[in-house]
């Protein structure tokens, strides 16, 4: 079996410090060697990061538009808690940290949901799965 993967989902970003205020009201800490006046690395887990990037230099990456997430969703961007509880706190903590609600919260019994878009209009879903569930 390989080593697992790493995964790195690039974000523009209008401005850079207020995403990075933004995401340690959270909880999140940035990874200083990957962190610049053009960038930051949000650490998620060990596997997993976000790289903010000013739009400027985002834009260097592609050559396609980048969307307007004012009127257009590019992604959901997915995250698990350790309890419905702490799904509900993340949720709260983005929207007073001038996060934006996204769709209402979702109970599926086995899965428990919320969601809310950052200041940049990225859709990020807030989720608890029952690790009994899982097993199944």
């Amino acid at each position: 079996m390989s080593a697992p993967r790493k995964i790195f989902v690039n974000l523009p970003v209008s401005d850079l410090d207020r995403s990075k205020a933004f995401f340690k009201a959270l909880g999140f800490d940035f990874n200083p060697q990957f962190t610049d006046e053009k960038a930051a690395c949000m650490v998620l887990s060990e596997e997993g990061f976000v790289m903010l990037l000013r739009r400027e230099f985002f834009e260097t990456f592609t050559k396609k538009k980048i969307c307007d997430t004012t009127d257009t969703t590019e992604a959901l961007l997915a995250l698990s808690c350790s309890s419905r509880e702490d799904v509900d706190d993340m949720v709260r903590r983005a929207i007073a940290a001038g996060g934006t609600h996204a769709m209402d919260p979702t109970d599926h019994g086995f899965m428990y949901g919320w969601s809310f878009y950052d200041p940049d209009g990225h859709h990020w879903e807030v989720i608890w799965m029952d690790p009994a569930a899982m097993q199944n």
